[in-house]
């Protein structure tokens, strides 16, 4: 017969983990519309912890926090804010003149002859004119950008609130951020060794995945408007922009933009300006990469290429844009998890030694 105490107990334990489940799923609903800028400050934190560790040694926690917050919003969000206007304003003059001009493009005449060749050999049915597919493929994408300036000009209010909300939960990650971690370390279920494994290496993988894909991507994205912006074309932001989108492609890259700008002078008649561009995309756009990101990468754990951009491109489609930060930090968690629950691998067997060989003085015995 079961004592009357004991089930009493397992019915006040089970009401407890059903009332912790409500409750949390009530407070995930209140957290939910600003799960992004939440998201981002985290990303943020984990980045700038580095300068206000540095801080702290000199001025108290809260000013740290300040200063650190400040700096942020002056070298991260201030730039993003500014790049984000003008190319609302590029893209905007650009559909219409696009529109005024019924969506023609001229095309060089020895662009025109590749195209032609081209067309004759390919295997699969293409446009007899060049300039109508490129006009007919700017009218679909001059439609699509501008439902969507649309709308980003829409909820500009609500981006300004959540980039406050940002930068006001930065703050407070960076001031109470020893008070979060042992909260996180308590409500791991795992050995404190490898609790502490868990942490550290989250934390590497998340700076390494989101912080170096995002520094680089913006490095080549600025390098790339500011040379085509230099050389003429038109609208050096927004193609710059899509350099950055582009950069955390595994193949290709910052290449899918200024190769085809230089293609484009060199049909044009304009070797130089071709040449130049050449030189910079490969020398210097191309390095930035080579660069930036082993230096940010230093003494860290890394993640896969692959991993990453399937975290990217997977967390984009599934969560929008939060999925640019979400995507990397589940896959990092899940990994480091995965790393501490699995067993670790058991050691190689130390190769057998070799069988010696009789030697009759002068030469060995083979």
């Amino acid at each position: 017969m079961t004592d009357p105490r004991h089930e009493r107990d397992r019915i006040r334990l089970l009401l407890s983990y059903a009332m912790i489940l409500m409750v949390g799923y009530l407070a995930f609903h209140v957290i939910l519309p600003f799960l992004a800028a939440l998201a981002w400050a985290c990303v943020f934190a984990m980045v700038l912890s580095p300068l206000a560790v540095r801080l702290d040694r000199r001025v108290s926690r809260t000013l740290s926090a300040t200063i650190t917050t400040t700096v942020a919003a002056l070298l991260i969000v201030g730039p993003a804010v500014t790049v984000l206007t003008v190319l609302i304003r590029e893209v905007s003059q650009i559909v219409i003149e696009f529109q005024q001009s019924g969506y023609s493009v001229p095309t060089p005449a020895k662009l025109q002859e590749a195209w032609m060749q081209l067309r004759t050999r390919s295997p699969l049915p293409l446009p007899e004119d060049l300039s109508f597919a490129i006009g007919d493929g700017l009218r679909t994408l001059a439609s699509y950008v501008a439902a969507k300036t649309g709308s980003v000009l829409q909820n500009m209010i609500e981006f300004v609130f959540q980039l406050f909300v940002m930068l006001f939960g930065l703050f407070y990650l960076l001031r109470d951020r020893e008070a979060m971690v042992n909260v996180l370390r308590q409500l791991l279920p795992i050995p404190e060794a490898r609790r502490e494994r868990v942490i550290h290496e989250t934390y590497d993988l998340v700076v390494a995945a989101v912080g170096s894909t995002f520094a680089v991507a913006a490095m080549q994205g600025a390098l790339t408007g500011l040379a085509l912006g230099l050389l003429g074309f038109r609208a050096p932001v927004f193609w710059g922009v899509m350099t950055a989108a582009v950069s955390v492609l595994p193949v290709g890259g910052s290449a899918l933009v200024w190769v085809p700008a230089a293609i484009w002078l060199f049909a044009s008649g304009d070797v130089t300006r071709g040449v130049i561009l050449v030189l910079f995309g490969t020398v210097v756009i191309g390095l930035a990469d080579n660069l930036l990101r082993p230096l940010l990468l230093s003494g860290r754990t890394t993640m896969h290429g692959l991993l990453i951009f399937i975290s990217l491109m997977g967390g984009v489609a599934s969560m929008g844009f939060i999925g640019l930060v979400m995507g990397p930090v589940v896959i990092a968690t899940m990994i480091t998890l995965l790393e501490a629950v699995l067993p670790p691998p058991a050691p190689a067997p130390a190769p057998a030694p070799a069988p010696a060989t009789p030697d009759n003085g002068l030469w060995p015995v083979k």
